[in-house]
């Protein structure tokens, strides 16, 4: 056993850093936040207003039900490897992502959208969250190599929390935030944006070790980032409907800008891992990965 030898816990590496982390601020609870002052600002949105909020909300609805869902072959197989520390942080990750769920049903429930929604899954969504992202984390079940690792932590960390998830947060706050309305939502996003910050630091630092620890891996990760990105762009235009400007007011133009910021910065964070020792991947500080 691990930690009745002398080796013990791993205090200082990266995991344990996020686990110690995530118990500290991991904790808020869902059904603690006031929805009230949502439902009448709710009242006050035009049809087209309402349909762009559902159908960002019904896609993080169902976003977080499929990670949940997901997750734990990612937990099995690193588990497996005997990764104690690592295990330990995924353990937080996947209460964070149940939460989550829990969320974005509560909005729902409290602004009486209880009806079917899945109409307002786009079929590139549908290609992500339905086929791409499943596939990629049950194949752990049976294949737990170096490859299928990393091709899952690219698809759920780096592409559906480090791209999707963060334009998800950026078109709330520049939509929402901007016009002073639904504190409730927006509350509870910050939350989830400091759970996910948790959740790509880990990816990234996986990705990263993977890379340290299989160095061919590098131009497997990219290229699947690659693949993946042209999804981020579709995915962006048929949420914006050919529209000049948002119903909002906005220029939906600046979403998309930032959905690629976004991709282009996870490709650059994960390209430092070349050439580092694995002592200097576990030591690595959260702030560079960019943990809040």
């Amino acid at each position: 056993m691990i930690t009745t030898s002398s080796r013990g816990l791993l205090e200082d590496s990266f995991p344990y850093r996020l686990y110690q982390k995530a118990k500290r601020l991991g904790t808020w609870n869902p059904a603690d936040i006031d929805f009230t002052q949502d439902k009448k600002d709710w009242a006050t949105l035009n049809t087209e207003q309402k349909t762009d909020i559902l159908r960002l909300i019904s896609q993080f609805q169902a976003g977080e039900e499929a990670v949940t869902l997901d997750l734990l072959p990612l937990i099995m197989a690193i588990a497996k490897e005997g990764r104690l520390e690592e295990e330990m942080f995924l353990t937080t990750f996947l209460f964070e992502e149940a939460k989550h769920t829990e969320f974005f049903r509560l909005v729902l429930n409290a602004l009486d959208e209880r009806g079917e929604l899945s109409h307002l899954h786009t079929e590139t969504y549908k290609k992500i969250f339905y086929e791409i992202l499943p596939t990629a984390m049950e194949r752990l079940v049976s294949d737990q190599s170096p490859e299928a690792i990393a091709e899952a932590s690219v698809v759920y960390n780096m592409f559906v929390e480090g791209v999707l998830a963060e334009t998800g947060y950026f078109y709330f706050y520049s939509t929402l935030d901007s016009a002073g309305i639904m504190p409730g939502l927006l509350e509870g996003v910050g939350n989830l944006k400091k759970d996910e910050s948790r959740h790509i630091g880990y990816g990234t630092f996986l990705l990263q070790r993977l890379i340290c620890e299989h160095p061919h891996l590098y131009d497997f990760i990219m290229t699947k980032m690659g693949e993946l990105a042209p999804l981020a762009i579709k995915l962006n235009q048929e949420g914006i409907l050919g529209r000049e400007v948002s119903s909002f007011g906005g220029d939906p133009e600046e979403t998309l800008n930032f959905s690629m910021k976004q991709l282009a910065v996870r490709m650059e964070v994960l390209a430092r891992a070349k050439g580092k020792k694995i002592e200097e991947i576990y030591r690595i500080s959260e702030s560079e990965l960019g943990v809040l």
